[in-house]
Protein backbone atom coordinates (compact mmCIF):
# COMPACT_ATOMS: atom_id res chain seq x y z
CA UNK A 1 0.00 0.00 0.00
CA UNK A 2 1.48 3.19 -1.15
CA UNK A 3 1.24 6.22 0.83
CA UNK A 4 1.27 8.52 -1.35
CA UNK A 5 -1.94 7.26 -3.41
CA UNK A 6 -3.54 6.70 0.03
CA UNK A 7 -7.27 8.61 0.11
CA UNK A 8 -7.41 10.16 3.65
CA UNK A 9 -10.81 11.51 4.50
CA UNK A 10 -11.23 14.87 3.89
CA UNK A 11 -13.17 17.54 5.48
CA UNK A 12 -16.82 17.76 5.46
CA UNK A 13 -17.91 21.30 3.73
CA UNK A 14 -20.76 23.05 3.75
CA UNK A 15 -23.66 23.24 1.31
CA UNK A 16 -23.85 26.26 -0.69
CA UNK A 17 -27.58 26.36 -0.65
CA UNK A 18 -29.01 30.37 -0.55
CA UNK A 19 -32.04 31.33 0.12
CA UNK A 20 -34.26 32.93 -2.06
CA UNK A 21 -35.74 35.39 -0.04
CA UNK A 22 -34.41 38.94 -0.83
CA UNK A 23 -33.07 39.22 2.87
CA UNK A 24 -30.46 36.07 2.41
CA UNK A 25 -29.21 37.70 -0.37
CA UNK A 26 -28.15 41.11 0.64
CA UNK A 27 -27.12 39.07 3.78
CA UNK A 28 -28.05 42.29 5.99
CA UNK A 29 -30.83 42.31 7.27
CA UNK A 30 -31.39 38.44 7.94
CA UNK A 31 -29.43 38.05 11.23
CA UNK A 32 -29.01 34.39 10.56
CA UNK A 33 -32.27 33.61 8.33
CA UNK A 34 -30.17 33.68 4.71
CA UNK A 35 -26.96 32.30 3.02
CA UNK A 36 -26.15 34.94 1.05
CA UNK A 37 -23.06 36.88 0.77
CA UNK A 38 -23.34 38.09 4.72
CA UNK A 39 -19.93 38.53 6.45
CA UNK A 40 -18.57 34.89 5.04
CA UNK A 41 -16.54 36.11 1.98
CA UNK A 42 -13.76 38.30 3.07
CA UNK A 43 -10.76 36.02 2.65
CA UNK A 44 -9.60 35.44 5.81
CA UNK A 45 -9.60 31.51 5.37
CA UNK A 46 -6.40 31.66 2.64
CA UNK A 47 -4.16 34.14 5.36
CA UNK A 48 -4.97 31.51 8.14
CA UNK A 49 -3.66 28.83 5.91
CA UNK A 50 -0.53 30.79 4.80
CA UNK A 51 0.46 31.24 8.78
CA UNK A 52 -0.26 27.35 9.63
CA UNK A 53 2.23 26.51 7.17
CA UNK A 54 4.87 28.73 8.25
CA UNK A 55 7.74 26.22 10.73
CA UNK A 56 8.26 27.77 13.91
CA UNK A 57 11.36 26.23 15.54
CA UNK A 58 10.86 25.15 19.35
CA UNK A 59 14.19 23.77 19.85
CA UNK A 60 17.42 25.06 19.38
CA UNK A 61 18.67 22.62 16.81
CA UNK A 62 15.48 23.71 14.66
CA UNK A 63 16.42 28.04 15.36
CA UNK A 64 19.89 26.73 14.12
CA UNK A 65 18.46 24.84 10.77
CA UNK A 66 15.89 27.68 10.61
CA UNK A 67 18.79 30.58 10.52
CA UNK A 68 21.03 28.61 8.08
CA UNK A 69 23.77 27.90 10.69
CA UNK A 70 23.44 24.63 10.66
CA UNK A 71 23.78 23.12 6.49
CA UNK A 72 23.56 19.72 6.35
CA UNK A 73 22.18 17.06 8.60
CA UNK A 74 25.24 15.28 8.44
CA UNK A 75 26.02 17.89 11.09
CA UNK A 76 23.54 16.71 13.49
CA UNK A 77 24.81 13.25 13.03
CA UNK A 78 28.37 14.06 13.87
CA UNK A 79 27.32 15.56 16.96
CA UNK A 80 24.62 12.87 17.82
CA UNK A 81 22.34 16.05 18.50
CA UNK A 82 19.12 14.46 18.43
CA UNK A 83 16.29 15.64 16.20
CA UNK A 84 12.67 15.97 17.90
CA UNK A 85 11.46 18.12 15.29
CA UNK A 86 9.95 16.67 11.78
CA UNK A 87 10.28 19.83 10.28
CA UNK A 88 14.15 19.90 10.59
CA UNK A 89 14.40 16.77 8.22
CA UNK A 90 12.02 18.22 5.68
CA UNK A 91 14.61 21.49 5.63
CA UNK A 92 17.80 19.42 3.96
CA UNK A 93 15.51 16.22 3.00
CA UNK A 94 12.18 17.31 1.45
CA UNK A 95 12.04 16.88 -1.81
CA UNK A 96 14.28 13.31 -1.90
CA UNK A 97 12.42 11.84 1.05
CA UNK A 98 10.31 9.41 0.00
CA UNK A 99 7.55 7.35 2.39
CA UNK A 100 5.94 4.42 1.93
CA UNK A 101 3.40 1.88 4.19
CA UNK A 102 4.81 -1.32 5.72
CA UNK A 103 1.86 -2.85 7.06
CA UNK A 104 -1.05 -1.88 8.72
CA UNK A 105 -2.45 -4.24 11.36
CA UNK A 106 -5.39 -3.87 13.94
CA UNK A 107 -4.89 -4.25 17.89
CA UNK A 108 -6.99 -4.93 20.52
CA UNK A 109 -7.50 -4.04 24.19
CA UNK A 110 -9.64 -5.87 26.62
CA UNK A 111 -11.59 -3.53 28.48
CA UNK A 112 -14.94 -3.53 30.90
CA UNK A 113 -17.26 -2.98 27.84
CA UNK A 114 -15.88 -4.88 25.33
CA UNK A 115 -12.66 -4.78 23.15
CA UNK A 116 -11.17 -1.59 21.98
CA UNK A 117 -9.59 -1.64 18.53
CA UNK A 118 -7.03 0.57 17.05
CA UNK A 119 -4.76 0.21 14.22
CA UNK A 120 -1.09 0.46 14.17
CA UNK A 121 0.93 1.55 11.31
CA UNK A 122 4.58 0.83 9.97
CA UNK A 123 6.01 3.40 7.89
CA UNK A 124 9.66 3.67 6.51
CA UNK A 125 11.30 6.83 5.25
CA UNK A 126 14.44 7.12 3.12
CA UNK A 127 16.30 8.90 0.46
CA UNK A 128 17.88 6.31 -1.70
CA UNK A 129 20.67 7.88 -0.59
CA UNK A 130 22.43 6.51 2.76
CA UNK A 131 19.29 7.70 5.07
CA UNK A 132 16.23 5.54 6.10
CA UNK A 133 13.81 6.29 8.43
CA UNK A 134 11.54 4.10 10.44
CA UNK A 135 8.13 5.02 12.27
CA UNK A 136 5.23 2.73 14.46
CA UNK A 137 1.88 4.38 15.24
CA UNK A 138 -1.05 3.64 16.79
CA UNK A 139 -4.34 5.33 17.04
CA UNK A 140 -8.43 4.48 16.38
CA UNK A 141 -7.71 5.84 12.85
CA UNK A 142 -5.97 4.44 9.80
CA UNK A 143 -5.14 8.23 8.70
CA UNK A 144 -3.75 9.36 11.90
CA UNK A 145 -2.00 6.27 12.77
CA UNK A 146 0.10 6.39 8.84
CA UNK A 147 0.68 10.21 9.35
CA UNK A 148 2.01 9.98 13.01
CA UNK A 149 4.26 7.21 12.29
CA UNK A 150 5.22 9.39 9.11
CA UNK A 151 6.32 11.85 11.71
CA UNK A 152 8.22 9.63 14.17
CA UNK A 153 9.99 8.06 11.01
CA UNK A 154 11.50 11.62 9.87
CA UNK A 155 12.43 11.58 13.95
CA UNK A 156 14.34 8.20 14.10
CA UNK A 157 15.92 8.77 10.61
CA UNK A 158 19.65 7.59 10.78
CA UNK A 159 22.88 7.35 8.36
CA UNK A 160 23.86 4.59 6.47
CA UNK A 161 27.11 3.56 5.66
CA UNK A 162 27.84 2.08 2.11
CA UNK A 163 31.09 0.22 1.06
CA UNK A 164 32.28 -2.06 -1.67
CA UNK A 165 32.65 -6.04 -2.46
CA UNK A 166 36.30 -6.13 -3.60
CA UNK A 167 37.67 -3.24 -5.79
CA UNK A 168 37.07 0.04 -4.72
CA UNK A 169 35.92 1.76 -8.24
CA UNK A 170 32.87 4.00 -8.88
CA UNK A 171 30.48 4.65 -6.00
CA UNK A 172 29.79 2.72 -3.10
CA UNK A 173 26.78 -0.17 -3.75
CA UNK A 174 26.80 -2.28 -0.87
CA UNK A 175 27.29 -2.30 3.28
CA UNK A 176 30.49 -2.09 4.43
CA UNK A 177 31.08 -5.29 6.60
CA UNK A 178 28.59 -8.14 7.52
CA UNK A 179 25.89 -6.97 10.05
CA UNK A 180 23.37 -8.10 11.96
CA UNK A 181 19.61 -6.89 13.40
CA UNK A 182 17.37 -8.45 15.47
CA UNK A 183 13.78 -8.10 17.13
CA UNK A 184 11.75 -10.50 18.85
CA UNK A 185 12.61 -13.61 17.18
CA UNK A 186 13.77 -12.48 14.00
CA UNK A 187 17.45 -12.68 13.11
CA UNK A 188 18.83 -10.62 10.02
CA UNK A 189 22.49 -10.68 8.49
CA UNK A 190 23.19 -8.18 5.50
CA UNK A 191 26.51 -9.42 3.81
CA UNK A 192 28.16 -7.53 1.20
CA UNK A 193 27.31 -8.64 -2.40
CA UNK A 194 29.52 -8.08 -6.12
CA UNK A 195 28.15 -5.14 -7.95
CA UNK A 196 25.61 -5.99 -10.33
CA UNK A 197 24.26 -9.05 -8.36
CA UNK A 198 20.88 -6.96 -6.74
CA UNK A 199 18.87 -7.38 -3.51
CA UNK A 200 18.21 -11.04 -2.41
CA UNK A 201 16.05 -10.40 -0.32
CA UNK A 202 12.10 -10.74 0.27
CA UNK A 203 10.50 -7.66 -0.74
CA UNK A 204 9.82 -6.02 1.93
CA UNK A 205 13.84 -6.24 2.61
CA UNK A 206 14.11 -5.03 -1.12
CA UNK A 207 11.72 -1.77 -0.08
CA UNK A 208 14.20 -1.45 3.07
CA UNK A 209 17.23 -1.76 1.61
CA UNK A 210 16.30 0.62 -1.70
CA UNK A 211 15.15 3.34 0.83
CA UNK A 212 18.79 2.85 2.22
CA UNK A 213 20.78 3.31 -0.91
CA UNK A 214 22.08 -0.01 -1.11
CA UNK A 215 22.00 -1.83 -4.56
CA UNK A 216 23.35 -4.79 -4.07
CA UNK A 217 23.02 -7.30 -1.02
CA UNK A 218 23.18 -10.97 0.38
CA UNK A 219 20.50 -11.09 3.22
CA UNK A 220 20.17 -13.81 5.63
CA UNK A 221 17.23 -14.16 8.04
CA UNK A 222 15.91 -16.98 10.96
CA UNK A 223 12.83 -16.74 13.61
CA UNK A 224 9.10 -15.94 12.41
CA UNK A 225 9.91 -13.65 9.64
CA UNK A 226 6.10 -13.62 8.54
CA UNK A 227 5.88 -10.49 11.48
CA UNK A 228 6.60 -8.02 9.19
CA UNK A 229 6.70 -5.49 12.33
CA UNK A 230 9.73 -7.50 13.78
CA UNK A 231 11.23 -8.48 10.70
CA UNK A 232 11.71 -4.62 9.30
CA UNK A 233 12.67 -4.03 12.49
CA UNK A 234 15.06 -5.78 13.02
CA UNK A 235 16.40 -5.08 9.07
CA UNK A 236 16.52 -1.41 10.34
CA UNK A 237 18.90 -2.16 13.49
CA UNK A 238 21.03 -3.52 10.72
CA UNK A 239 21.70 -0.71 8.72
CA UNK A 240 21.83 1.68 11.78
CA UNK A 241 24.76 -0.36 12.75
CA UNK A 242 27.07 -0.05 9.94
CA UNK A 243 28.28 3.32 11.32
CA UNK A 244 28.53 1.62 14.62
CA UNK A 245 31.75 -0.92 13.07
CA UNK A 246 34.97 0.57 12.60
CA UNK A 247 37.12 0.12 9.82
CA UNK A 248 40.62 0.72 9.29
CA UNK A 249 40.33 3.48 7.12
CA UNK A 250 38.60 5.30 9.64
CA UNK A 251 41.59 4.82 12.42
CA UNK A 252 43.10 8.03 11.69
CA UNK A 253 42.54 11.08 14.08
CA UNK A 254 40.19 13.59 13.27
CA UNK A 255 40.10 16.80 15.37
CA UNK A 256 36.35 17.34 16.66
CA UNK A 257 35.12 20.70 16.40
CA UNK A 258 32.81 22.54 18.92
CA UNK A 259 29.19 21.77 18.69
CA UNK A 260 26.29 24.04 16.89
CA UNK A 261 25.36 24.73 20.42
CA UNK A 262 28.54 26.04 21.72
CA UNK A 263 29.86 27.80 18.56
CA UNK A 264 26.32 29.79 18.05
CA UNK A 265 25.87 30.21 21.95
CA UNK A 266 25.63 34.06 21.39
CA UNK A 267 22.67 33.51 18.54
CA UNK A 268 20.83 31.26 20.94
CA UNK A 269 21.21 33.47 23.63
CA UNK A 270 20.22 36.76 22.20
CA UNK A 271 17.20 35.86 20.59
CA UNK A 272 14.85 35.09 22.84
CA UNK A 273 11.95 32.83 22.37
CA UNK A 274 8.14 33.97 22.16
CA UNK A 275 6.17 33.91 25.30
CA UNK A 276 3.10 31.35 26.11
CA UNK A 277 0.10 32.96 26.81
Amino acid sequence: QDINVLQLPAHKHLSNQTNMSGEGERGGFGRGRGRGRGRGGRGRGDRGDRERDVWTPVTKLGRLVKDGRITSIEEIFLYSIPIKEAEIVDHFLGGKLNDEVMRIMPVQKQSSAGQRTRFKAFVAVGDNGGHIGLGVKCSGEVANAIRGAIIIAKLNIVPVRRGYWGRMNGMPHTVPTKVNGKCGSVRVRLIPAPRGTGLVSSPVGKKILTFAGVQDCYTSACGHTRTTGNFIKAMFFALRKTYAFLTPDLWKESALMASPFQEHTDFLAKKAVGKAF
